[in-house]
């Protein structure tokens, strides 16, 4: 599909830090950016961490007894509370190891490492690990913004074309807010899964109406009543 991917949602020009960057540069680039986090890189573009605003405000609510003479540098990815209390620098702030994204990972599988680990952006890599973007959960709901005219196209396309091929006519397909109805005949009942699976993963589809008849039960048919894998 053409819009599956994190690459083609993921902002590309990312503001970043590195791991000597100073506190006070940090919290400028949040402040003018207007953004609630940053990636921590090396020199090759590595991604060690992320530093968020909640990181900054450690700093801001340390108490008052907490010294902060003879700073010592933390452990990378450590990220505890009383070392981000005393920190100077990106590196002393950031929270590690990061989660992290491919460009070639789905939308999908990004949205559930997202809810798994309660975090709000996510840094992208490529094939060799360096940073080439940064997805936000915004950025991942804007699909759902999709017209319903190109959402119907795609499962045309993805559907009618690529999975099943049937004879021509045989299914309708009407999209209303993002959600698909599939109406019509098709062949066998493992072709309902088939459809209503690729439907699923079409890019805007909010949830999917199965109203296809079917000519054979090639399910029931099976030992066990076993179902094809899709």
């Amino acid at each position: 599909m053409k819009h599956d991917k994190v690459g083609s949602v993921m902002t590309t020009e990312v503001v970043r830090a590195e791991y000597g960057t100073p506190f006070k540069e940090v919290a400028r680039l949040l402040a003018d950016h207007r953004i609630s986090g940053l990636p921590v890189v090396d020199e090759d573009d590595k991604v060690l961490g992320v530093v968020s605003e909640t990181d900054l405000m450690a700093r801001q609510a340390r108490p008052a007894e907490v010294p902060t003479r003879r700073l010592a540098r933390p452990r990378r990815g450590t990220g505890g509370q009383a070392a981000k209390a005393r920190a100077r620098t990106a590196g002393q702030l950031m929270t590690g190891p990061p989660v992290t994204v491919h460009a070639d990972d789905t939308i999908a599988e990004a949205a559930r490492t997202m809810a798994a680990r309660r975090v709000e952006r996510l840094p992208v890599l490529d094939e060799e690990d360096r940073l080439v973007g940064i997805v936000t959960r915004r950025d991942l709901l804007r699909v759902f913004l999709r017209p319903d005219r190109e959402i119907r196209w795609d499962v045309i396309d993805e559907v009618l074309v690529r999975a099943l091929r049937p004879a021509p006519g045989t299914i309708e397909v009407s999209v209303a807010d993002g959600v698909v109805t599939l109406s019509g005949h098709v062949e066998r009942r493992s072709d309902v899964k088939i459809a209503v699976s690729v439907t699923r993963r079409v890019d805007g589809v909010v949830a999917v109406v199965d109203r296809l008849g079917v000519r054979r039960d090639d399910v029931r048919s099976r030992p066990g009543g076993q179902e094809p894998r899709v």
